[in-house]
């Protein structure tokens, strides 16, 4: 069966404002027992049990995990996690930052990523893509999944800073609406995986920031719940 992967909003949820209602992220100051419901809320809808989803402890960083069902979560100081079981859920959380799915079916290698800024620079889509390839996967039978992030005409740097972003990764130096300077993560990613070899792809449009569907930190100035990534097999 080839693996599923969905990208979460934040709707339907137990969580009170500010953080109303599917919020997923243990660690924004929510009610703990409003996530603990949240997240069976998920793992009821993608049909497995809660104990076999496996959270991070993101930290904006390049380094990569690979796990199996018997991985404690969350998994510390990781912003990918990637393996070849099968029966466990693999979950990235964001509020602007994007949400990474890879999946290589014919090889049966899923992958989930958490690329904001920094880690975008550090270089978190090729580690993870190394880390794949170490059980089996290759670039060619590799589809990667970008979901809902802070767009483009929205996500606003100082020139110096959006231009030092772009010579980590090319492509993602764009113009706001209003004209100034910033980035398009999402598209340098794009660029990033065609490099690599990564041909099928796709890209959810949402932006974080101009929805009121979805959590984002820039628009909240703060205090805001994480959506989330998953995918499984």
């Amino acid at each position: 069966m080839p693996a599923q992967h969905l990208f979460t909003q934040r709707h339907g949820g137990h969580s009170l404002s500010p953080y109303d209602s599917l919020n997923l992220g243990a660690h924004v100051g929510d009610n703990p027992d409003a996530v603990t419901a949240n997240r069976q809320e998920l793992a009821s809808r993608i049909g497995l049990p809660l104990d076999d989803l496996i959270f991070m402890e993101q930290t904006h960083s390049a380094n990569v995990a690979i796990v199996d069902r018997a991985t404690a979560s969350p998994v510390p100081n990781i912003d990918a996690l990637v393996t070849a079981d099968f029966g466990c859920g693999l979950v990235v959380l964001v509020a602007d930052c994007t949400p990474i799915v890879l999946i290589d079916d014919t090889h049966h290698v899923i992958a989930v990523a958490h690329a904001g800024r920094v880690g975008a620079e550090a270089g978190i889509l090729p580690a993870t893509v190394s880390a794949m390839q170490q059980l089996g996967a290759t670039a060619q039978t590799t589809s990667m999944h970008l979901g809902p992030a802070a767009s483009g005409s929205r996500y606003e740097l100082p020139e110096e800073m959006a231009r030092n972003v772009n010579k980590q990764l090319p492509g993602s130096l764009c113009r706001t609406l209003q004209g100034t300077w910033g980035i398009d993560v999402r598209a340098g990613l794009v660029r990033q995986a065609e490099a690599l070899g990564i041909q099928d792809i796709s890209v959810d449009p949402r932006c974080t920031i101009a929805s009121e569907d979805l959590f984002s930190y820039r628009r909240a100035q703060g205090a805001t719940g994480r959506q989330a990534g998953v995918v499984w097999q």
